[in-house]
């Protein structure tokens, strides 16, 4: 039993199996983790879904961290949940991204989903209900467990129930595509909570515009930042040296352009390539003189308009740089693969950085790379990001959808005064750390008990 308990899709460790057939754990990062490190792994209970073969081979043998349980969720219903629901409708629904002439289509196909949906949010509800003590604090995470505090509430009105959405929230216009029984479910179920979480007022608000009148609780905005300690320390590893070493020989005594993205729709990889083409065209002066460093780690790629999403960020990235190229000069740098240590050498090296979502929970790169740029960065950022909220006053700040105010951002960065450059990082480096992942967890656990 215990005192403290967290419910998230990905859990902190995984398990591969090895050739031996014994299990490999490996612990996991992010803020989430860092915030729980706060709280007594004795008091504490972190529930999860098991992800992969290895993590069910897990809970078959009873192999489990401490303060760790996995639930064997039935594959199926696991991807009708998480694939068919929660990354397909409700992502879609938050980040405002469907082509409206042809989605969302809510059939027989999408009921059958959504009972998925249901079961595996019951599933986290049941396990969290049979965990907690009396009285205990329970911080559900994220669109995957929207359903999991009325349920929970049902089962156990005893316990102080949190829900924290890291995404954004769709505006009222925009959730009403639901069908209303739908809808009206998703609110209720959020609603059982006695406190909503979310990165920004903006998002917060959007929540409270769209449950009106259902319930009463509280909802409030806790903005994640960035432990730069820590990031500093990743950031300068010896393999790191090593490949900002190879980086610097590629890139010359040039500028750079940084971004670092999953390939996620929202994220806007493609009209960020094509600020920087027009960039080189509308000023050549430009042309030999800086390198667009791109990460762009893929994602969903068990998503057909994910992987087309991918291919289109490769072929524009290799038209810009047949356009543009020259024997001694590559414009465009890019990365198509999931490399954390390149990526933390880009953030180095970085003298502009790109951040241009069209909608974005908060958006922790906006954050990480002023903490790390060694000679200080310009930041260019999108106005639908959620560190906007925090950053606008020291950032270069853009509509995501306005590629020529894009690209003259970009030109305003490179040409940017050093001394004005360095006082801008330090204040945005300033903001980016002013609440850690532990203060953050520590921060919402504090004020669900005081509920």
């Amino acid at each position: 039993m215990a005192s403290v308990l967290v419910a998230s899709n990905r859990g902190p460790v995984s398990y591969t199996v090895r050739d031996d057939g014994s299990l490999a754990p490996r612990r996991g990062g992010g803020g989430l983790v860092s915030g729980l490190s706060a709280v007594s792994s004795e008091d504490s209970v972190w529930v999860c879904a098991a992800l992969g073969e290895g993590d069910r081979e897990a809970v078959r043998r009873g192999v489990a961290e401490p303060g760790v349980r996995m639930l064997d969720i039935d594959p199926e219903v696991y991807a009708d949940a998480y694939n068919g629901i929660a990354n397909s409708v409700l992502w879609f629904l938050h980040h405002h991204l469907y082509d409206i002439p042809r989605e969302p289509v809510f059939d027989a196909e999408f009921l059958r989903r959504w009972e998925a949906y249901r079961a595996y949010n019951r599933a986290f509800a049941e396990a969290l209900a049979e965990a907690a003590d009396e009285g205990a604090a329970v911080l559900v995470q994220d669109y995957h467990l929207a359903l999991v505090p009325g349920m929970l509430r049902e089962l156990r009105p005893d316990l102080r129930i949190g829900h924290f959405t890291h995404t954004p929230w769709a505006e009222p216009g925009y959730l009403a595509m639901l069908p209303d029984d739908i809808r009206t479910e998703l609110l209720r179920g959020m609603l059982g909570a006695d406190e909503l979480g979310f990165h920004t007022h903006t998002w917060a608000s959007a929540f409270e515009a769209c449950a009106g009148d259902l319930g009463r609780t509280r909802v409030r905005a806790y903005p994640l930042g960035v432990d730069g300690d820590d990031l500093l320390a990743l950031a300068h590893r010896p393999e790191v040296d090593e490949r900002l070493a190879a980086l610097r020989a590629e890139v010359g005594d040039r500028k750079t352009i940084v971004r670092v993205d999953r390939t996620e729709l929202s994220k806007n990889i493609l009209r960020g390539l094509l600020a920087y083409r027009e960039l080189l065209t509308t000023r050549p002066e430009w042309r030999g003189r800086v390198v667009h460093l791109a990460s762009a780690y893929p994602s969903r790629q068990d998503l057909e308009v994910y992987r087309s999403y991918t291919a289109a960020v490769r072929d524009l990235a290799a038209r810009i740089n047949e356009e543009f190229g020259t024997p001694d000069w590559q414009p465009v740098l890019v990365s198509v693969k999931d490399d954390f240590t390149r990526s933390l050498a880009a953030y180095r090296l970085a003298d502009v950085a790109l951040v241009n979502p069209v909608r974005d929970g908060m958006n922790l790169v906006a954050k990480e790379i002023p903490v790390v740029s060694e000679a200080g960065c310009a930041l260019v950022l999108s106005r639908e990001a959620g560190a906007y909220e925090e950053l606008r006053q020291d950032a270069l700040t853009v509509n995501p959808f306005d590629v020529t105010e894009t690209a003259d951002a970009l030109h305003r960065a490179l040409s940017m005064p050093p001394a004005e450059r360095t006082d801008r990082t330090k204040r945005l480096a300033a903001a980016s750390t002013a609440l850690p992942p532990q203060r953050w967890f520590l921060n919402q656990l504090e004020a669900l008990r005081g509920s």
